[in-house]
């Protein structure tokens, strides 16, 4: 079977009769552990309704481009965010031409104009307006930009005539959906990745930490692993569960995480530093409980191992990526960091409120000594994907 897991789909349905297939292709894409939304063009809610959408995907379908109840938070904006893949299944003949025209004056044509992640169409028509030179032209024009087309397929149509211009069986569709994840960008490579926070011990009960959840690290060991690559997830403590396809090593404190990484960096060809590594640790630590007894307590704390730095001045290094997690002057400090600890690339963010630690959404500046790259506000798997890509690109020598 098919795997989705974690992954987000929004499923356009525009104007066809091939509209009964998307109804059978969310049951598809839930089965294979997707979360799925559905938008509706007008054309697409004349054949199969919301409502049903709604029933089996488990969240409200979206109609409407001005919707008072989303677009106080700019909905089409939030949606585009939202989605990993976009899948328009059915594309009509009348929707792709919108496409290539870059029309924004309905909600799902204005979501696929404002989203960085993939967009792919499953075209559904008549054999005659598929063969039209304009359809043609339009499906050129969408090709160049990247945008994915699965099908037609040929066969007998609902006009009675025969030909290409049959949409995919939701089976083929979802399977299609799960290949755009499936890269191969990285399958020579081993990845050994570090993620989440530290504890440094002060007590028994006690320790010193950050704010990091480890979601930004485990969406990266996800993409690696997509990729093709064999992955190695060096995590502290977290409450996420493990990616398909990854070996995860779980360690507390700073020096486990550097003893870990020292013990599998040799036979690794990239490591990627996105946990957040405590840079102190206390000097003792008590056998017993700390009583509250004073008004003031002091403790003396001691270096920990720079890992990042450590990997990076090995003999046969990795290509080596680190993180910098800042609260101002990003493309600053994140550039000294890129030189001081000699790494090949750095991902650095701002850190606020709803963004970064703890959130499900990030933004990252990706630098080189000769590149910079900004990625726009995303959520983490999707930015994992993005970043997988410009590393595996920089590694291969390959434009970016």
């Amino acid at each position: 079977m098919i795997s989705l897991n974690n992954k987000r789909i929004l499923l356009g349905v525009s104007g066809s009769i091939a509209a009964y297939k998307s109804a059978e292709l969310v049951r598809r894409l839930k089965e294979a552990n997707a979360e799925v939304r559905v938008v509706l063009t007008k054309g697409g809610a004349e054949f199969v309704t919301p409502l049903t959408f709604q029933a089996l995907s488990g969240n409200p379908a979206h109609t409407n481009l001005l919707d008072t109840e989303t677009e106080a938070a700019m909905g089409h904006i939030e949606l585009a965010r939202w989605a990993d893949a976009i899948l328009i299944a059915p594309a009509s003949a009348n929707f792709i031409a919108r496409l290539a025209q870059g029309r924004a004056d309905d909600l799902l044509s204005a979501i696929c104009l404002a989203t960085s992640s993939t967009v792919a169409i499953a075209p559904a028509m008549n054999q005659q307006m598929w063969a039209n030179a304009a359809t043609q032209e339009n499906l050129q024009q969408l090709k160049q930009r990247d945008i994915l087309q699965f099908g037609p397929g040929d066969g007998n149509q609902a006009c009675g005539e025969t030909g290409p211009g049959r949409m995919l069986e939701a089976s083929q569709l979802a399977a299609h959906v799960a290949e755009i994840f499936e890269t191969g960008l990285l399958s020579e490579d081993t990845v050994l990745l570090i993620a989440g926070p530290t504890q440094e011990a002060i007590d028994p009960v006690r320790y010193l930490s950050n704010r990091s959840s480890g979601k930004m690290g485990y969406a990266i060991a996800q993409a690696a692993a997509e990729a093709g690559a064999k992955v190695i997830l060096i995590s502290g403590p977290t409450s996420l569960a493990t990616p398909p396809r990854v070996e995860r090593i779980n360690v507390r404190s700073a020096q486990q995480m550097f003893d870990a990484v020292m013990q599998h960096v040799a036979h690794s060809d990239i490591f990627i530093s996105a946990a957040a590594v405590a840079d102190y640790r206390p000097v003792r630590i008590a056998g017993q409980k700390i009583k509250k007894t004073e008004d003031t307590l002091t403790l003396e704390l001691q270096r920990n191992p720079d890992i990042l730095a450590e990997v990076a001045a090995l003999k046969n290094a990795p290509f080596t990526v680190g993180f910098a997690a800042e609260t101002e002057n990003l493309e600053q400090y994140a550039r000294e960091k890129l030189a001081r600890k000699g790494i090949d690339m750095i991902a650095a963010n701002l850190v606020g409120e709803d963004i970064a630690f703890e959130a499900d959404e990030n933004t990252l500046l990706v630098l080189t000594a000769e590149n910079k790259q900004p990625l726009a506000r995303a959520s983490k798997f999707i930015l994992g994907r993005q970043l997988i890509d410009i590393i595996a690109k920089q590694k291969y020598n390959v434009s970016i």
